[in-house]
């Protein structure tokens, strides 16, 4: 008892100082303001429709500088397209494959089982294409960054035309209220009508953060809503259980009191 006693003080420990390290990081950075997203909470689930204007926006204007490496195109099935919207998808990019009979490598258009392709051959040529900066993948950023998706949100909607005065911008940096030191590479991605909706919803900026934000969530967690239903059934499982429990207690100790 003893050793368990110290061993979960001991995993307490490191769980503060990791989380005291992050905070530490992040110095005295602004926190980006909660948001309401609609997976949230017990019963909460992605809204397909948002999601599929997210991967939108992400394929017309983050796919030029961002890869989303451990995402294929079969399973954008999870956000709500079908077998042939996705074969259509897949069949827009060009795939390296081989090597052929020949011995040499060769491009294809893409299948469904195919992952999306980096937008840079290796990361010399993406630091080369950005001014020295690797732009990160977005994968799993709503999961790799304090905040998660209220930190991406904040960010793609956090630049600011000027510094504030007395705020010394390097060249080629542009101001960020949320990004760690205020200088960020990336120019502003997103501006209004960046994207042209065909569902009626609004063609703002701060819509296309919204999401575009959703879209990277649910590439970081595809899995969120299955997991929900798990815990759900888990949970009704063990009231259940302890309700036959509790029944054949009483049972019991009843018959051995008589």
């Amino acid at each position: 008892m003893r050793k368990f006693a110290l061993t979960a003080i001991a995993a307490a420990f490191a769980v503060t100082a990791f989380t005291g390290g992050a905070a530490k990081a992040a110095g005295d950075q602004p926190a980006p303001a909660a948001q309401d997203w609609s997976w949230q909470g017990l019963f909460g689930t992605y809204d397909r429709a948002q999601l599929q204007r997210g991967f939108q926006v992400y394929k017309n204007i983050c796919a030029g500088c961002h890869s989303l490496r451990f995402i294929a195109f079969r399973n954008l099935e999870g956000i709500g397209f079908n077998e042939d919207q996705i074969k259509a998808i897949a069949a827009e990019y060009d795939i390296e494959d081989g090597p052929n009979d020949d011995g040499d490598m060769f491009t294809r258009p893409g299948l469904a089982s195919d992952y999306f392709p980096s937008p840079f051959p290796n990361e010399k040529a993406a630091a080369a294409a950005n001014g020295g900066a690797i732009p990160p993948d977005l994968s799993l950023m709503t999961k790799a960054r304090v905040g998660g998706p209220d930190y991406v949100f904040g960010l793609l909607t956090g630049y600011e035309e000027e510094a504030p005065e007395g705020f010394d911008l390097a060249d080629g940096k542009y101001y960020n209220h949320y990004f760690p030191g205020h200088q960020i590479s990336m120019a502003p991605p997103l501006y209004d009508e960046a994207v042209e909706y065909t569902d009626g919803t609004p063609m703002t900026l701060e819509q296309h953060a919204r999401d575009v934000t959703a879209f990277l969530n649910w590439t970081a967690q595809p899995e969120l809503e299955a997991r929900k239903a798990l815990g759900m059934k888990v949970i009704l499982f063990l009231l259940v259980l302890t309700a036959m429990l509790y029944a054949v207690k009483r049972k019991i100790w009843r018959d051995v009191e008589h």
